[in-house]
């Protein structure tokens, strides 16, 4: 029987809903709890039995009346099961915890959630097994993890037992002490913060609430009720939006009660872990936040130890306190150290280098105390960054990619702040040398090498592209890096792209497609192979979009690899050659200076049409000759429905005549009209037709009475391998129906019907 659970859970976990094809989720349900029920099954199986319901409750229990039997069920063989079996108790509280949550029966206070909560507090303060072996500590730790998961998806759930919790915090000696205070911050927080959102609270509210009742009762009848699903989303951020819109309890300075809880919340933190530290100095933050009567300074005996702390998540929490608090907790000597503590860490080699981009991410987020702009989100530096300060995080050779282009980006930041671009910039100048200097060892290196010098190309231009001589000195070593490594053109093409999208004030992407034509133009034909060529075609496709650059270059270029390439080059027919060389004429159809191209462009496209090797190539040439020659300019753009200009460069739609553009589909270029109905349609020939095809019929079977042999000829027909019958089916080609408009818009179109006759062997 045991095996057979295990087999059947087994299925169940793999695909809930194909078990489920072959019964029903209340069956599977009613099943699972006669088991748990039936004493003759062992306890690791029943164990077993559990899973289903932590792992899918709202699967088995569709609706909160069957979420609620269930729970009463399980609160049922949780008060039979003996106290020995530790591990199913445990496992019984987590289903209950999940059933009851994922149900709403917590969130609308049924009987069955009243039941479980007290069922609950009591576990937590059964301390009858401190002079025992411990083994009850297990259900005591796992009553405390419901209590937790309960209370922060209800928020002021246990908002009435605070006091019940800070008393268990205080006599827990054994490892669970960190389990009751996690609990304890929590509900201290939510119970504050439930206070801010009741008019007309005050001190008195809260000096009850921490005072407050001690037994394990349902407190149904509080006015507050538990807090609305966006409450407790907002719970999930408090701090870390505008310190301003922080909820605040006005209190006065009538507040000993709630200090002398966190003054002891905080020297008991040292005993916690690290993470549990983390999180109990964040909500504690949140406390102080939102009640003005409780100085800041009260995490001051704290500041020593967490400023000198090696774990990332207690420096994290150090510096939402210091976003939160400011100058009212940190002095300026303070400040001073954390910005220099985490320029130490962002470099120190014994860190991995996830830590080591969070801490550089923290400088260019670092709270200050006296911040100069108030823009959230974006990325500052702090007044303390001083370029001597920042030299250290100069990028080295021996740095992986992701930290050298932060490296770069912070170090752009800080020359750009302190020198203007000017003065002080000399001192950046090695800013320039990742990508400057690794240009020939990244283009023959890995794909990721390459990828880090065009972004950190990118990086560059979006501080510095306003320094001309700097941006110049840029394109000449690109257009240099181009001619040695023509593999690049899409790299390059990316990088004038994104350069015209983020800075649409600057023409340096438009000075380096210029650059790049001159020397694609200028090379000598002699040493040109095919794959360079390709390369120099997409570029130059790239260039043609640009309507403020010339391109009579362009023509003289693609007419001398026409006339003076060797021959073989293009009578091969190469289907993508041609593909790319039409890509050009295709754009260059639409550039604004197309009336002094037309006569270049057009002998281009008639030698293409002519001595073209590729057949397909000829038709689409001579599609274009035909639009260039015989359409005007307003036609011409219209046929190419390219309409309007986006910063110079040409929007790229599908079109007809896109039919050879390289990065478009050639399957989306044909005109096909998708119709809801059909145009035309086959109809079986109407009497009139079958009566002249009977009279034919009949003709012959009088010919064939008059012939006697004539049975014995057709038999003899079948005898040749190469014999087939032929069977003739008469149709009627005609318009479907609502086809008028269709129709009427040919003038040469004919509305009268066709015989169509089909000849089937």
């Amino acid at each position: 029987m045991a095996a057979n659970w295990a087999e059947r859970i087994s299925v169940f976990s793999s695909s809930p809903s194909r078990f489920l094809c072959g019964t029903t989720a209340e069956a599977f349900l009613a099943e699972l709890l006669r088991e748990l029920r039936d004493d003759r099954a062992s306890y690791s199986v029943k164990v077993l039995l559990l899973s289903p319901i932590c792992e899918y409750p709202t699967l088995l229990c569709p609706s909160d009346s069957v979420g609620e039997e269930t729970a009463l069920e399980l609160m049922s063989v949780f008060a039979q099961c003996p106290s020995k079996y530790v591990q199913f108790r445990c496992q019984l509280l987590l289903a209950l915890t999940s059933a009851l949550i994922c149900t709403s029966c917590v969130s609308n206070q049924s009987r069955a959630s009243q039941d479980f909560l007290d069922l609950l507090l009591q576990v937590a303060q059964d301390t009858s097994d401190l002079q025992g072996d411990g083994a009850l500590r297990y259900l005591r730790a796992a009553a405390c993890d419901c209590l937790r998961e309960l209370e922060a998806c209800s928020p002021g759930l246990l908002s009435q037992h605070l006091e019940l919790l800070g008393g268990l915090r205080q006599r827990e000696g054994s490892r669970l002490h960190q389990a009751y205070a996690g609990l304890h911050t929590l509900v201290l927080r939510n119970s504050v913060y439930q206070l801010t959102q009741e008019a007309g609270a005050g001190a008195e509210h809260l000096k009850a609430l921490l005072g407050g009742n001690t037994t394990v009762a349902w407190e149904a009848e509080q006015d507050s009720g538990l807090m609305k699903h966006k409450d407790s989303a907002l719970l999930a951020s408090l701090i870390l939006g505008p310190m301003g819109t922080v909820p605040t309890l006005q209190t006065g300075s009538d507040s000993k009660e709630l200090r002398s809880v966190l003054s002891s919340l905080l020297e008991e933190s040292y005993l916690l872990t690290p993470m549990c530290q983390a999180s109990l100095l964040y909500r504690l933050t949140e406390v102080v936040a939102m009640v003005p009567g409780v100085p800041p300074s009260v995490f001051r005996a704290q500041l020593l130890r967490l400023l000198g702390t090696s774990e990332v998540c207690l420096l994290h929490a150090t510096l939402l306190m210091k976003c939160a608090f400011t100058d009212s907790l940190f002095s300026a000597e303070d400040e001073a150290f954390i910005l220099k503590r985490l320029v130490v860490l962002s470099q120190h080699p014994l860190l991995s280098t996830p830590e080591k981009l969070l801490y550089m991410d923290c400088i260019l987020h670092f709270p200050e105390n006296r911040p100069i702009g108030c823009g959230d989100g974006d990325e500052t530096l702090p007044v303390l960054l001083t370029p001597r300060l920042a030299s250290a995080l100069l990028p080295t050779v021996l740095n992986d990619s992701a930290t050298m282009l932060a490296r770069l980006n912070l170090l752009s930041l800080v020359y750009l702040e302190e020198g203007g671009g000017r003065g002080e910039f000399r001192a950046g100048l090695p800013l320039r040398t990742p990508e400057l200097a690794a240009a020939h060892r990244g283009t023959r290196g890995s794909r990721e090498m390459v990828v880090t010098f065009f972004r950190a190309t990118f990086l560059f231009l979006f501080y510095f592209s306003h320094l001309e001589r700097f941006a110049n000195r840029l394109l000449e070593k690109l257009c240099t890096l181009y001619f040695s490594h023509t593999h690049l053109a899409p790299q390059l093409i990316n990088l004038a792209d994104q350069t015209q999208e983020k800075l649409p004030e600057s023409n340096w992407a438009l000075r380096l497609l210029r650059a790049l034509q001159g020397v694609i133009t200028e090379a000598p034909l002699a040493q040109l192979n095919s794959q360079d060529l390709s390369q120099h075609l997409k570029m130059l496709a790239r260039v043609a979009e640009e309507g403020e650059v010339p391109q009579q270059s362009t023509l003289s270029f693609l007419s001398r690899i026409l006339t003076q390439s060797p021959a073989s080059l293009f009578m091969s027919g190469d289907w993508r050659l041609g593909n790319s060389l039409l890509g050009i004429c295709r754009r260059l159809l639409d550039h604004p200076s197309l009336d002094s191209l037309l006569i270049p462009q057009a002998d281009i496209l008639q030698h293409l049409a002519c001595s073209y090797g590729d057949t397909d190539i000829q038709d689409h040439a001579r599609l274009y000759y035909t639009l260039l020659t015989t359409l005007s300019r307003e036609k011409l753009v219209s046929v190419l429905a390219q309409g309007l200009t986006e910063g110079g460069r040409q929007v790229k739609k599908r079109t007809l005549s896109s039919i050879m553009a390289d990065s478009e589909g050639l399957t989306s270029t044909l005109s096909i009209h998708h119709t809801e109905e059909a145009i035309i349609k086959l109809v079986e020939a109407q009497s009139e037709q079958q009566e002249a095809i009977q009279s034919d019929v009949d003709s012959d079977q009088n010919q064939t009475e008059n012939c006697p042999n004539t049975l014995t000829a057709y038999r003899a027909q079948f005898d040749e391998s190469s014999f087939a019958s032929d069977v003739t089916l008469n149709y009627l080609l005609m318009w479907g129906t609502d086809n008028s408009a269709l129709i009427s818009s040919s003038a040469s179109a004919s509305t009268s019907p066709s015989l169509i006759t089909t000849t089937k062997s």
